[in-house]
């Protein structure tokens, strides 16, 4: 029978029509039903004569449990019955059915034939006569032949018929890759509306709200069978509200124990792939088994082969296998290359799994398995799961820093141990290969991010996260809080990763990681670590124009270092402090300690960290004398040059572009600026000195008179500032994009600019805050048109 309440799917219902209804030689198709096929460049469907034999038209509609397969399928089936006169034959083959032995070849071969009128007797028992015998009466007919629930492609190789004149729908968990000749269309859930659309036909519930903003929408994954086992609760119960299911849902430890009414279960339809996977004798459908267990008890955004690698104990080409394994039987997605991530409900049966199996050990291993199977293994509880987890991120963390920074006491110091790190951590370390470019350690760090933010959370005590950006999102889960037993591993990947966050601005993951990394410290009582934590922290502040925030953090780690004699690290701190103190305008201390980060500089011999106390000498003399700021500001270059940093050069220029702006002098600021962008077009991310420079080259253009150029940069800097979650920079560019509109004349469009940009900056110690106070006052005291 068609389905009842079949709900959307429309685009995808219409190109199968155009993909399966392509006739036979009795018929002529309709140009206008031309749709491209694999192999067509007319994109039109394949057509066959008498004196061209084709074969058949052959779909395969692929997804996860209960995403809706089969009733597309029927849908599409019953609408094509005018297109085959001789009729359709269905057959379910049980691949995937809970309770159910997937069927052989011979026992699907034996139905079909007896459904075409062959009797018992004469349906040959070897497969290949019978394939034969099926082909031959269906060759000369215009037969749909719809193969439900198939398991791999082996099943469906003999089925297949080879008139022309036929075609060939199929359902599968698996594309079936394997099938030649196939067009694939993989299947997702329903979109939020399609999806309340089904809830309110097949509960016959019509209230007010039941659409796709619902949280029943997203509590179920939008998985047509979620969707009908709630239909079905609240068609049951009519004093069942969908708020109260829905509270039903939220409130337990999983939804899949409400997902379950008579016949229908959505935890069963996902046991079925699982339980085929851990009882197979293929090594990699054991191991597929056991990685699954471990993606629930780690519970993270997303999976890459390396890390599977690490929490089941194999190597990277057995996670892979494993990982494909599970993509193909629908219980992962492969969202990017080499990146997986299940749907939400699968990931809570992956967390039923990890808690079923024990928390100590997995139920006893199919008959068969070869003795010390990895798939065997002892499965560790969530908490020791995560901690693998941890070990392999702060080991790795360590090879892209190696791979990042540049040689010299900075690295030194970063990668020396503090009183917390573990032993095994050098080990760990030696076992990651290094990464052979900069460029591999960063992209590995923005793969690895999300997973990396997701587990530091669960490390961070009560209320330590309070403050964070709301900009970070993730999957829904139920990972347990680990804030009792603080990793110092959790100190190690934050220590290892912030420098690299902040050249490239990512300031809503630092924030995250900073107060983490802080709190952890502080429980282990680590000093060296906390120190780090501090000074990291108050860079974020730094970065988000909080000068006096900044150094509420800043002046405690310079007393930790103090009090440990790290010279080095009290270099840096002072170098950090007086250009925090030059920035909150009290120069006299600001020049007091850059002055004393200079001479530890001289005395560790350390050019580098010379150069840039230059520097921020020459930002503070840049308020009383710009020529002996640019001074220092060419010190500072050369010295840049003498040992090639890059970073050091283009803060040169950018500082000296600074320095001739103040001198009223945009042409020359112009063009340091832009020398300063130049240098790091070849160089690694800086955004810092990235956005400093374009936010001076849009003063600058704008001092010269070229608001065009000015309106194009100060775009730029926006959207570039928007796409890290840069506030503070934002309402910097939105307060230059305003003077440029109201120097234009358009005074409504820079009230609304200035007006957000105040937004942006609120509790800053930025001086822009006062400038745009007065702006906005002044404008309310002009008369409105």
């Amino acid at each position: 029978p068609a389905p009842a309440h079949f709900t959307g799917r429309t685009a995808l219902r219409d190109t199968l029509l155009r993909t399966l209804g392509a006739p036979g030689p009795s018929g002529s198709a309709d140009p206008a039903d031309g749709d491209p096929a694999d192999g067509d460049p007319a994109g039109k469907p394949p057509r066959s004569s008498p004196d061209s034999p084709t074969s058949p038209p052959l779909a395969v509609l692929s997804g996860m449990a209960g995403v809706g397969k089969s009733a597309l399928a029927l849908h599409v089936a019953h609408a094509l019955a005018d297109r085959f006169p001789d009729g359709q034959l269905y057959l379910n083959l049980h691949g995937a059915t809970p309770g159910m032995t997937p069927l052989t070849a011979a026992h699907a071969l034996t139905a079909l034939l007896r459904d075409l009128g062959v009797e018992p007797r004469r349906i040959p028992e070897p497969p290949d006569a019978a394939a034969a015998l099926l082909r031959s009466l269906l060759a000369p007919t215009r037969t749909l032949v719809l193969l439900d629930d198939v398991a791999n492609a082996a099943q469906v190789r003999p089925l297949l018929p080879g008139g022309a004149g036929c075609a060939v729908l199929v359902t599968s968990r698996s594309p079936l890759t394997a099938l030649d000749g196939a067009r694939r269309f993989p299947l997702g859930p329903l979109s939020a509306d399609d999806s309340a659309a089904l809830l309110r036909a097949a509960s016959g519930r019509d209230e007010e709200g039941l659409d796709g903003s619902h949280r029943l929408v997203e509590l179920t994954g939008r998985l047509p069978l979620a969707l009908r086992v709630v239909a079905a609760r609240l068609a049951a119960r009519r004093a069942l509200t969908p708020d109260v299911l829905a509270g039903q849902l939220t409130a337990t430890e999983g939804r899949l124990h409400h997902l379950e009414y008579d016949d229908l279960s959505v935890r069963r339809s996902l046991a079925v792939a699982h339980d085929a996977l851990r009882a197979s004798h293929r090594q990699a459908d054991r191991d597929a088994a056991l990685a699954l267990g471990r993606i629930g008890a780690l519970d993270l955004p997303g999976y890459g082969a390396p890390l599977l690698a690490r929490l089941t104990g194999t190597d990277v080409r057995r996670a892979e296998a494993a990982l494909d394994r599970l993509v193909d039987v629908a219980l992962l997605e492969e969202t990017a290359y080499g990146r997986y991530a299940p749907h939400d409900l699968v990931r809570d049966f992956a967390r039923e799994i990890a808690t079923t199996t024990g928390l100590t050990g997995t139920p006893a291993a199919p008959t068969g398995t070869p003795p010390g199977d990895t798939a065997t293994a002892t499965t560790p509880a969530p908490a020791s799961v995560a901690e693998l987890a941890l070990r392999w991120y702060a080991a790795t963390a360590a090879r892209a820093y190696e791979a990042l920074q540049e040689p010299g006491p900075e690295r030194d110091d970063r990668l020396r141990a503090t009183t917390s790190q573990p032993h095994s951590h050098a080990a760990d370390v030696d076992a990651v290969p290094p990464f052979p470019t900069a460029e591999d350690a960063s992209a590995w760090i923005g793969r690895e991010l999300e997973n990396i933010a997701a587990l530091a959370r669960r490390y961070a005590p009560v209320d330590t996260l309070s403050g964070a950006s709301p900009r970070t999102t993730g999957p829904r889960t139920s990972a347990p809080a680990l804030a009792d037993s603080a990793s110092p591993y959790v100190l190690l990947v934050v220590r290892l990763l912030v420098v690299h966050l902040q050249r490239t601005g990512r300031v809503a993951e630092l924030e995250v990681l900073g107060r983490v990394g802080l709190a952890v410290a502080r429980r282990l009582r680590d000093a060296p670590a906390e120190a780090y934590a501090l000074l990291d922290l108050a860079g974020l502040h730094f970065m988000k124009g909080r000068g006096n925030d900044a150094l509420a953090l800043l002046d405690p780690a310079l007393a930790i270092w103090h009090r440990l004699d790290h010279v080095s690290c009290l270099r840096r701190g002072l170098n950090n402090r007086g250009l925090l103190l030059e920035g909150l305008g009290r120069y006299e201390e600001s020049g007091v300690a850059l002055r004393q980060s200079l001479q530890y500089a001289r005395v560790l011999n350390d050019p580098l960290q010379e150069a840039i106390t230059y520097s921020n000498l020459g930002n503070l003399y840049e308020h009383t004398d710009p020529r002996t700021a640019i001074d220092h500001h060419r010190r500072s270059l050369a010295i840049g040059e003498e040992i090639d940093d890059a970073i050091v050069r283009q803060s040169a220029h950018c500082n000296i572009g600074f320095a001739h702006l103040a001198l009223g002098e945009p042409d020359a600021a112009v063009l340091h600026f832009e020398e300063a962008l130049g240098i790091l077009d070849g160089h690694r991310p800086h955004w810092q000195g990235e956005s400093q420079t374009r936010l001076g080259l849009v003063r600058a253009l704008r001092g010269r008179g070229d608001a065009v150029r000015a309106a194009h940069e100060c775009a730029e800097l926006l959207t570039r500032a928007a796409r890290r979650g840069d506030r503070y920079t934002e309402g910097l560019a939105r307060h230059q994009r305003g003077l440029l509109l109201h120097a234009a004349g358009d005074t409504a469009r820079a009230r609304h600019l200035w007006t957000a940009a105040l937004t942006e900056l609120a509790g800053t110690d930025s001086p822009v805050v006062a400038e745009l106070t007065e702006l906005l006052a002044s404008e309310e005291q002009q008369p409105q048109p």
